[in-house]
């Protein structure tokens, strides 16, 4: 019988009427035989997600030595979830150990961890499955760097001998013992390593929306729901602010060719959006883009030196001033004479007068400055390579509502463009972009 790993977000693991759809979803299908879960989420709008509890467990822990009033916050959360479930569990005692543990190890991601660990133990407990601890099949070296061959072999060592498991994501343990964590949202990671692993012939991701949108629905009234989408095209989207599935998680199952279904634990009926390895040629013949997606939150270093084409060096110049500040960028589109580098502000805080006088120094420019309050917007998908015009409806789109380009690169793909524009402009450029191709 071919094996379905599910995986549920934090807002699937919430509460106890949450956590039994979660129990019911599972239950329909007998393929779905391994479980990976996330720590509960935001039950209503001002409520707190576990994960964030914890990190402030972790902070009193630095300042005060201890975190008891913020632990009993969490204590009565989960003791909360156990009760109404009505399940012959002693969470108690789970819960005097991660305290105790919390005190002994003094780790940012030990503490943080902990929320997947205890959510996965309920969920055991629930289904009547097997709980695993990620720690326990989830390989990191000393340094904290994720082991994903190692990390296969053990979760098949270990897996093969168990038919139904449920698994915490997020975390995984080092050969001491010590927990590590992947980067938030990383359960999507976890889910997607375990699918690899056993094999699986898709890897359900259920969360609370019925899959990708077309374009972000706070931005965009009512936009169309991508049914089917590429590896390819997930990783440009995730990128670009499209976060509804963790950008790495597709590293996993492309090994494997797996496909991954999003799907919404609180609307099952709905299809979702699969993700497939390849799409068909009727698929990108069919529809121009695939999905509009950006992000706030960037400048651009703008460059001017005439002959600059001819002078051999000076990209990897200039370049090697950010790699000496420990600056990434974004983008570098050029002209002849010209250079943008476009770097999110989080990147440069700071460092813009020093990295401005450095460049001076090693290139000699005629003219340089930064440009500031800029947002990145990535218009996506395979079949803009079978459609002529594409960058022209685009550019028409936005100079209709007089909105101007600061930058624009087009990768040699012709799978997506992105456009640099104004931050004041962003959502009306979205909903300009959005328009011109829903037509």
């Amino acid at each position: 019988m071919s094996v379905t790993v599910v995986k549920f977000g934090g807002t699937s693991m919430a509460d106890a009427k949450s956590i039994n759809q979660v129990a019911e979803i599972v239950r329909q299908d007998k393929k779905r035989r391994y479980v990976v879960v996330s720590a509960p989420g935001k039950r209503f709008s001002q409520d707190h997600k576990i994960t964030d509890m914890l990190y402030a467990c972790y902070h009193d822990l630095q300042i005060n030595g201890e975190c008891k009033a913020t632990f009993e916050k969490i204590r009565e959360r989960f003791k909360g979830i156990v009760e109404d479930l009505a399940l012959d569990l002693d969470i108690d005692a789970y819960l005097d150990q991660v305290e105790s543990d919390m005190l002994k190890y003094h780790s940012a991601e030990f503490c943080a961890s902990r929320g997947e660990y205890l959510s996965a133990i309920i969920t055991a407990a629930k289904l009547g499955y097997t709980f695993v601890d990620a720690k326990e099949i989830m390989v990191f070296n000393e340094n904290g760097d994720f082991e994903p061959e190692i990390t296969n072999e053990k979760v098949k060592s270990v897996l093969s001998k168990i038919d139904k498991a449920v698994i915490p994501g997020f975390y995984g343990g080092d050969e001491t013992g010590l927990v590590h964590t992947f980067s938030r949202g990383g359960s999507d990671v976890s889910g997607a390593v375990i699918a690899r692993a056993v094999g699986a012939a898709l890897y359900e991701n259920w969360t609370d929306v019925n899959g990708f949108m077309t374009a972000d629905p706070r931005i965009v009234s009512n936009p169309k729901p991508i049914e089917k989408l590429s590896y390819r095209e997930l990783r440009e989207l995730a990128y670009m602010g499209a976060n509804v599935l963790h950008p790495e998680s597709i590293f996993p199952v492309r090994v494997g060719n797996i496909p991954i279904n999003i799907r919404n634990t609180f609307c099952p009926e709905a299809k979702g959006t699969m993700i497939v390895p390849e799409l068909e040629e009727k698929d990108m013949a069919n529809r121009v883009i695939t999905g509009i997606a950006g992000k706030k939150g960037y400048s651009i270093v703008y460059i001017e030196k005439s002959m600059m084409n001819s002078e051999l060096g000076f990209v990897r110049k200039v370049l090697a001033v950010l790699e000496y500040y420990n600056i990434s960028f974004e983008h570098l589109p050029t002209g002849i004479d010209t250079m943008s580098i476009v770097i999110a502000d989080s990147e440069l805080a700071g460092k813009e007068d020093v990295v401005i006088e450095r460049i001076k120094k090693v290139v000699n420019p005629d003219h340089i400055e930064i440009k500031s309050n800029i947002s990145l917007i990535a218009t996506v998908g395979h079949g803009m390579s079978y459609k002529p015009g594409t960058a022209s409806v685009l550019c028409g789109a936005l100079a209709k509502e007089n909105i101007n380009i600061r930058m624009i690169d087009q990768g040699s793909s012709e799978m997506n463009i992105i456009v640099g524009i104004s931050t004041s402009d962003y959502e009306k450029a979205i909903n300009a972009i959005y328009n011109a191709f829903q037509k």
